[in-house]
């Protein structure tokens, strides 16, 4: 079968294509076991990953201690795509920084008009707004052609 590796600005369109499809984290916990969960993700200018969790989270623990990461965006449908994107992590607590990237991603899962419901929400002491700035990228368009 053959790969086909998608280019920068298919990597950029598949990522912040609509619907937005969830994203699953991968983090690893204390002990070496992996630890993997389903986000809601915005992309920045820079190509870093942004999304939110709460501090006190199995990932919001494991992001803090590690500070490295892993996320995955994967098509369902046939002929079935993906994009991984692995890296470190940096956490904000700034409230202001956290309810304005979850009204953006509150926005682009659930609509224009959720974004500040969802921003308002989320933006509030305990919740973490995070950065993954990606190192590795893989991708694949059309696995199953």
């Amino acid at each position: 079968m053959p790969y086909h590796r998608m280019s920068a600005d298919e990597v950029h369109a598949f990522l912040t294509a609509e619907p937005a499809r969830p994203a699953i984290l991968g983090t690893t916990r204390a002990d070496g076991r992996p630890h993997v969960a389903p986000i809601w993700y915005a992309l920045d200018d820079d190509g870093s990953i942004l999304f939110t969790t709460g501090e006190d989270t199995v990932k919001g623990r494991n992001l803090r201690r590690s500070e490295f990461a892993v996320v995955s965006v994967d098509d369902d449908a046939p002929p079935f795509s993906f994009v991984t994107l692995e890296g470190p992590v940096s956490l904000s607590e700034n409230v202001d920084d956290v309810r304005h990237w979850a009204a953006i991603i509150g926005g682009r899962y659930m609509g224009a008009d959720r974004a500040d419901e969802y921003g308002r929400r989320n933006g509030v002491p305990g919740e973490l707004l995070v950065r993954l700035t990606p190192t590795k990228t893989i991708s694949a368009r059309d696995v199953a052609d």
